[in-house]
C-alpha cells in the first residue's frame, strides 16, 4: 500500500484508477482499508480543490468522465450512445434509471445528478 497526499490532478487520477481497481474489496482486509483510505483522500482533495462547487448533473458526468479517462462510448451500460449525447449536450434529461446507472459506473452521488437543470433547445411545457 503506497498511499500519499493527493495534491495534483495526475495523483487525482492516479488513486481514482486504483480505487477502480480495489472496489470490490471486502471492508476490513488490506485492500478494503487502503480503499477506504483512498476514497477519504479524494473527498478531502475534491473539498479543497472545489470548495462550494456543485456542477450540474452533465458537468458532473463530463467531468468525471474526463477524469477517469472514459468516453461517451463507456456509458453504453447505462444508456444508447444517442441517447449519451442527447442528454450530454442538454437535450434530453436524465430518468431515474440513468441516474442509478451513472451514480454505480461514475460514482456520482445521486444528489449531484437529481439536480435541476435546464435543457437546451426544449420548449418548457406550461
Amino acid at each position: 500500500m503506497d498511499i500519499h497526499p493527493i495534491r495534483t490532478r495526475d495523483d487525482l487520477h492516479a488513486a481514482s484508477a486504483r480505487i477502480e481497481q480495489l472496489w470490490e474489496a471486502l471492508p476490513g482486509t488490506p485492500e478494503g482499508d487502503e480503499l477506504e483510505i483512498l476514497m477519504e483522500l479524494v473527498e478531502a482533495y475534491e473539498k479543497r480543490s472545489f470548495p462550494d462547487v456543485s456542477p450540474d448533473p452533465i458537468e458532473a458526468i463530463k467531468c468525471m468522465l474526463e477524469m477517469k479517462g472514459m468516453t461517451i462510448a463507456d456509458l453504453a451500460s447505462v444508456m444508447p450512445r444517442n441517447r449519451a449525447y442527447e442528454v450530454l449536450n442538454y437535450k434530453r434529461p436524465l430518468s431515474i434509471n440513468m441516474m442509478r446507472g451513472l451514480h454505480d459506473l461514475l460514482g456520482i452521488s445521486l444528489d449531484c445528478l437529481a439536480k435541476p437543470y435546464d435543457l437546451k433547445g426544449v420548449s418548457k411545457a406550461g
